[in-house]
Parts: C-alpha cells; sequence; structure tokens
C-alpha cells in the first residue's frame, strides 16, 4: 500500500509509459496488487431457495448464493474485494463444481472472502488517479503468482504459493482447482536485512548487500568468513553468524506459515507441497529448508511459458507481475463470465467487487 502517493504515482506512470513504448498498445485500465499486513481472508456460506417452476439452477441463481454468501459482519474500515466460490451443495448433495442446469430446491455456496483495510484502498486509489490509469480488477500477490507458475494438476491436488517479497509474504492455498485460503504474514526479505543491520551491527546498505551476496539457509557453508567490498572498504563478517540470523528469520516465516495451514487442517496435509516465488525466494537453501519446516515437497516456482517476454522479466521476481499480466488478458477475453469459462484460472469462480473506496 503506498505511503509517498506522489513517488508512487511517478513511478506507476514511467512504467506505464515504458510499457505502451515496447508494446505499442495505449494503456488506461489495469489489474491492481492489493497487499499488505491488513489484507486477509474469512470462510462464509451463502443459502437460497430456488424459485424457478421447474427448479432448475440458472447463472441468477448461482449469482444469489454468491452474494447471500457475500453478507457478512465487517468492521466499518473494511471492505470485500474478492468472493472466491469453493463448491456448493444443492439439497444435501455437496461436493458441486458448478450446480448451473441441475435441479433443486435449496442451493448452498462455500465461499472464501478476501477482505482489506478501507483507508489503505482509499490510498492505492489515490495514487492509481494521479498516475491516471483506471483499476478494473483487484487481486493480491499470490494469487498472481500462483496463474503464473501452477499447474492445473498442482491445483486441484492441493498447493500453496508463498510469494516472498520485501515487507510481506503473501500465501494461498488452491485445492481442487479453488481458492481454499489467502493470508498475508508481515514478514519478507526486508526483516532479513534489518535482522542482519542488527546482528553484524551494520548499515542497512551493507547488511542488504550481505544478504544478496552471501546469505543462504541449510545449505550455505559455516567455515569461512564473509566479504563485501563497498566504496574501497571491506567489511568481513563470520559467514556462521550470517547464517543463524538468516535462519532464525526464515524459520519463523514458515512457523506463521503453518499456523494459518493449522487454522484450515491442511498443516502437512498439501500433495502439491509448497511453491516459493518473489524475491525472496532466490535465498539459496530456501526450498529445502521449507521442506524441512513444514514437512512438504517444496520447490522454486517456475514461470509457465509465456510468449513475446524479455529475458529480464523470467526472473522470479517479475513472477506476479506477470500473473497480474496474465488475469488481466484472461478477465478482458471473458469481461461477462468472471473467468468461468478458464477451468484452468485460480478464478474458475470468484465474484470481482470493482467499486471506488
Amino acid at each position: 500500500v503506498p505511503v509517498h502517493l506522489d513517488d508512487v504515482a511517478a513511478s506507476i506512470q514511467d512504467a506505464v509509459t515504458e510499457a505502451e513504448r515496447i508494446s505499442g498498445v495505449r494503456i488506461s485500465e489495469v489489474t491492481v496488487n492489493c497487499n499488505g499486513s491488513h489484507v486477509s481472508g474469512v470462510d462464509s456460506k451463502g443459502v437460497i431457495a430456488i424459485s424457478a417452476a421447474n427448479r432448475e439452477i440458472s447463472e441468477d441463481d448461482k449469482g444469489r448464493v454468491e452474494e447471500a454468501a457475500s453478507i457478512i459482519q465487517l468492521p466499518a474500515n473494511r471492505a470485500i474485494i474478492q468472493v472466491f466460490a469453493k463448491n456448493y451443495r444443492l439439497d444435501g448433495q455437496d461436493n458441486i463444481k458448478d450446480p448451473v442446469g441441475m435441479s433443486g430446491v435449496r442451493l448452498e455456496v462455500d465461499t472464501h472472502i478476501v477482505t482489506a483495510s478501507i483507508p489503505n484502498l482509499r490510498n492505492l486509489e489515490a495514487t492509481l488517479d494521479k498516475a491516471k490509469v483506471i483499476p478494473i480488477h483487484r487481486t493480491v500477490s499470490a494469487l498472481a503468482a500462483a496463474e503464473a507458475v501452477l499447474s492445473r494438476q498442482q491445483k486441484e491436488v492441493g498447493t500453496v504459493v508463498l510469494d516472498i517479497g520485501s515487507g510481506t509474504t503473501n500465501m494461498v492455498v488452491i485445492e481442487d482447482g479453488e481458492v481454499q485460503h489467502v493470508a498475508v504474514i508481515p514478514m519478507g526479505g526486508a526483516h532479513i536485512t534489518n535482522d542482519l543491520a542488527i546482528g553484524l551491527r551494520t548499515d542497512l546498505d551493507i547488511a542488504e548487500r550481505v544478504k544478496i551476496e552471501h546469505a543462504g539457509v541449510a545449505s550455505r557453508a559455516r567455515s569461512r568468513a564473509v566479504s563485501i567490498l563497498v566504496d574501497k572498504n571491506r567489511y568481513d563478517f563470520p559467514a556462521d553468524d550470517v547464517n543463524i540470523i538468516v535462519e532464525a528469520r526464515v524459520e519463523e516465516l514458515f512457523e506463521f506459515v503453518d499456523k494459518e495451514l493449522k487454522k484450515i487442517h491442511k498443516s502437512r496435509k498439501l500433495p502439491g507441497g509448497v511453491v516459493l516465488t518473489g524475491g525472496g525466494a532466490k535465498l539459496p537453501g530456501i526450498a529445502e529448508f521449507a521442506k524441512e519446516s513444514l514437512q512438504l515437497s517444496a520447490r522454486v516456482g517456475e514461470l509457465k511459458p509465456v510468449g513475446g517476454l524479455a529475458d529480464v522479466v523470467q526472473d522470479i521476481s517479475f513472477i506476479t507481475a506477470i500473473g497480474l499480466m496474465e488475469l488481466h488478458m484472461l478477465f478482458a477475453q471473458n469481461p461477462d463470465s468472471n473467468g468461468q469459462k478458464q477451468t484452468d484460472s485460480v478464478f474458475s469462480s470468484v465474484k470481482r467487487f470493482l467499486k471506488k473506496f
């Protein structure tokens, strides 16, 4: 969520101008990432009676039951940004993926609702207004990352995606092709840098260099010193100290992830394992560390083939941005279908809230 609105707006304008120059396409509408520890998810249920004479479920009925599920008590400073339908029940028959065309009397739906802080959303709106772009869809980074890296099989069997950014780690659990849980953990790569600055008693810029060039977890050797050169000055630190500091923070991060998995009874129970994305996923040894900490298979995410991308954006740091682009194109192809025709998408059944805050 932007704090210095003018600076962020100027950066957005520069990025849009460069994208327009390279692509030759005029850009006015965007799919925007809502990030921060204020974002959270909650489960909800909706129930309606089918009033049609033949009791056949229509698209309108499907929309009505999802709308009913979105009527929940929220604090005055929070708003719904997305509603994901997980599964439907019709007259007691459970685990229905799409009830349209079926006949019954009572239709129910289980949903996962993503909410965010209204003041933060207003700041985001103000920034985008200054940048002269219109947000037509909103999502969170882990969902975009999932769209860019997960196969259909991974979405079906159950997988958790962790997008490790600078200040936060976004996580999403996807199973049976649907979003089951969304959470934002207020911990990321910047916290590792801060820990190194404190633990090594050095400046932040030096700590950042140490993290990028020498830090790792589990797999790094601890029998040597690490050395960096900054402005012709050499700084030496014990490798053992560096790794202990980094491992402590990464271990804490995965403890928070496991707590979220326990909330939905999925701790150690996801066949698709853990997929790591974002800049924090570059930390050497982090996949193996995640495997040991979470007792699940773990791997660093690989971008699914996308034509027309420059080599520079093949880096995992850009996976979320590429996922946002793919989702934007997906919605553009099916503007009235809420993505329901795109069965490979994590948005196969999602209601989007596009009002101004």
